[in-house]
């Protein structure tokens, strides 16, 4: 499962990925990563960019997929922390297989939110 928490609020995602995607502060192009849960860990498994500039130019390993940079980080985090902006408009989550939605749809809408991966206790 993933968590996202903001302050007192705890949303567990019933689900073992999730691709986030935002659009780039400057450039106001599109950008996604997709995450997997591995034990404790949030493994980023791919991330693409529709295009390319003010910093966030695709890594020479990245291949042009379907209009998109598309390349493979193999990056295990603890926890992310998704520092909002008013430049760049809400995040989208899309949890495993299910639909898209901004992030507000989990958490109020907001700064600081943290994803991890997490495990729910069996209750006796």
């Amino acid at each position: 499962m993933i968590c996202l928490a903001s302050g007192s609020a705890l949303v567990m995602l019933l689900t073992g990925s999730l691709t986030l995607s935002w659009d780039h502060s400057v450039e106001k192009i599109r950008w996604s990563e997709h995450y997997r849960v591995d034990g404790d860990r949030l493994h980023l498994v791919e991330a693409s960019v529709r295009g390319s500039g003010a910093g966030m130019e695709p890594p020479p390993e990245a291949r042009l997929e379907g209009g998109a940079w598309r390349w493979h980080p193999d990056l295990h985090l603890a926890q992310l922390t998704l520092a909002g902006s008013e430049f760049t408009g809400e995040y989208t989550l899309c949890p495993g297989s299910g639909p898209c939605r901004p992030l507000s749809h989990w958490l109020p809408a907001g700064h600081g939110v943290t994803l991890t991966a997490c495990e729910v206790a069996e209750v006796d």
